[in-house]
């Protein structure tokens, strides 16, 4: 899979394009300690998605130590699609990734054909307990965020205990600046300017966004869709990946063919 420098760095990549299929790209932005692989193969590899899926800067395999703002996440995927000659493509977003979809959505419309935005709201508040301890008590913070990201009892052990390895070895300093960049983004009082075509997917067992986050995002962006997954927790795309990409595919398909 490719990297490719942009104007705000090197940004690397995971390309599921079919050069031979005439569709919108799909761009799927990860959230904060996240990586390209919090996007399961049902979703990456859906035909109508044409998706590339990026490491943030700071990421997986991108360099760098992150940013402090969404803005600054905005900002990096807009080089990317830049870099990538993309004028225009459907924006998804799970978590912070949702926060930087929206954002793209307000400041530059022109580049949004429409928003998935999974497990995520419009204000993204962080507990302090967290945004406090991950640069100084991680292995007390660890428990927090799995709980978070889990629920207190999580359906798929394999993957929880793979996403806590994950964390583990993220730079201590970009999951700070993930979280204080969650902590400071809050667009409530513009959420309703919002007019792109929009698919919202909540669980009902998240409690790092609870579901009324994806509720007021369905209640205040005009013609939006909700999809709820039954007993989702934050990390739902990846626990009931199958319901995630099924409305994810039918709602692409209806897009395209409008």
């Amino acid at each position: 899979m490719p990297q490719i420098e942009t104007t705000q760095g090197s940004i690397w990549y995971a390309d599921h394009r079919d050069p031979t299929a005439h569709r919108p790209v799909t761009v799927m932005i990860h959230g904060a300690g996240g990586t390209h692989l919090d996007w399961p193969a049902e979703l990456r590899r859906l035909p109508e998605a044409n998706a590339i899926i990026p490491d943030l800067p700071g990421h997986g395999k991108s360099p760098g130590s992150g940013h402090q703002s969404v803005a600054a996440y905005t900002a990096s995927i807009t080089a990317l699609l830049d870099a990538l000659h993309i004028q225009q493509a459907v924006i998804a977003g799970h978590s912070m990734g949702g926060a930087i979809a929206q954002t793209l959505a307000l400041t530059q419309p022109d580049r949004v054909l429409g928003l998935i935005l999974v497990g995520t709201g419009a204000k993204l508040g962080v507990h302090p307990d967290i945004l406090n301890g991950v640069l100084t008590e991680m292995s007390r913070t660890m428990g927090l965020l799995m709980r978070g990201y889990w629920g207190e009892t999580p359906q798929n052990e394999q993957l929880f205990r793979l996403s806590q390895q994950r964390l583990l070895e993220f730079n201590p300093t970009v999951l700070f600046n993930d979280y204080s960049a969650c902590n400071a983004f809050d667009i409530r009082d513009r959420i309703a300017e919002i007019q792109k075509p929009t698919l919202i997917i909540g669980g009902t067992n998240d409690n790092m966004t609870p579901l009324k986050f994806s509720q007021y995002l369905h209640d205040h962006i005009a013609g939006s869709e909700l999809a709820v997954v039954e007993t989702g927790a934050h990390m739902m795309m990846l626990e009931q990946p199958q319901f995630v990409a099924d409305s994810v595919q039918k709602w692409l398909t209806n897009l395209h063919e409008q």
